[in-house]
């Protein structure tokens, strides 16, 4: 199948963040504002998957990298066997945290997340302040959900193996399973997935069990002096768990400035997806992001021409 041609009025959207670009690398901020002065931002530099490993010794797990600048290390609690709504939930769905670390001009970035029990919670922030790491968010992404878990943000700046061993300390305090030895083997699934694709105007992944979609925000995002890419974790997803005979469960979260989630809203409500949560994962980005958790069970095609209005209504553009 050709690739499906990406999201009507998004290509806009990518033009307008190019020239939205250039006045943040000056330093002026918003567009059209002359008193936001911003200092330049700088994008992460350039690395290989060596200048990671030891990042990957001090985890004892290895990761991928993306776009040569972030490396993003895997944290899916596959020993969780969670329900939501009577669906048991792949940890491709909604239970993959991850570790994702960037170097930039003044130290190494990361930011992820963590899911967490209700019982290992507290340990978790006390390892968490242990290590010098900023707990930036707490909510779940999940309703009607069995037994309870969370999903806690982290940011901090450092030393690359440092942060690494930071990570390893508080995933001490949760029951985490080690790295599978290897990687599991793709299986088809029993949805459209073609149908799903040309829905959202996008290609999905499967892997994990599930249909999955990744979208990066247009425009550019800034924390201080630091240009973040949309592999830091500020990105929209959406995945599709198959249920049989077509159906299936959606999940995921849209990464939204403040004047789009009315209309994301709205847009989700017309398609009857319901809201879990809606609340920051970062305390000092620019813009200011907000991120909007869903969740429907149905007709696996019919929830993604559901979604698409919800995609058209804020600006992204299909990220692979």
């Amino acid at each position: 199948m050709s690739r499906p041609s990406r999201l009507v009025g998004l290509r806009l959207a990518g033009a307008a963040a190019a020239c939205m670009l250039v006045l943040v690398a000056c330093g002026t901020g918003r567009t059209g504002s002359h008193d936001d002065r911003r200092p330049p931002a700088h994008p992460p530099v350039t690395t290989t998957t060596g200048d990671w490993r030891g990042v990957a010794e001090a985890l004892g797990r290895t990761g991928t990298l993306s776009d040569g600048s972030v490396y993003r290390v895997p944290l899916p609690r596959t020993d969780l066997e969670v329900t939501s709504h009577g669906v048991g939930i792949e940890p491709a769905l909604a239970l993959g945290g991850s570790a994702n670390f960037a170097q930039y001009h003044d130290g190494t970035m990361l930011m992820g997340d963590l899911i967490v029990t209700e019982r290992e919670l507290p340990r978790v922030t006390d390892a968490l302040q242990k290590a010098g790491i900023a707990q930036t968010a707490l909510h779940k992404h999940l309703l009607a959900q069995h037994p309870d878990v969370w999903w806690t943000h982290l940011h901090a700046m450092g030393r690359p193996v440092a942060l690494a061993r930071g990570v390893k300390a508080v995933l001490a305090a949760t029951g985490t399973p080690p790295a599978p030895r290897t990687p599991a083997t793709p299986r088809p699934l029993p949805l459209d997935t073609d149908r799903i694709d040309h829905a959202l105007g996008a290609e999905g992944i499967t892997a994990g069990g599930v249909h999955r979609f990744v979208f990066g925000r247009s425009g550019p995002v800034t924390d201080g002096r630091h240009l973040l890419p949309h592999t830091l974790g500020l990105s929209t997803a959406i995945a599709f768990q198959p249920l049989g005979h077509g159906r299936a469960a959606v999940n995921g979260d849209f990464v939204l400035t403040a004047d789009e989630t009315q209309p994301v809203i709205r847009a989700l409500r017309r398609g009857r997806i319901d809201l879990v949560e809606l609340h920051n994962h970062s305390q000092d980005e620019h813009p200011r992001l907000f991120f909007l958790h869903f969740w429907s069970t149905g007709d696996g095609v019919t929830l993604a021409r559901a979604l698409r209005p919800a995609l058209e209504a804020s600006a992204v553009t299909p990220a692979g």
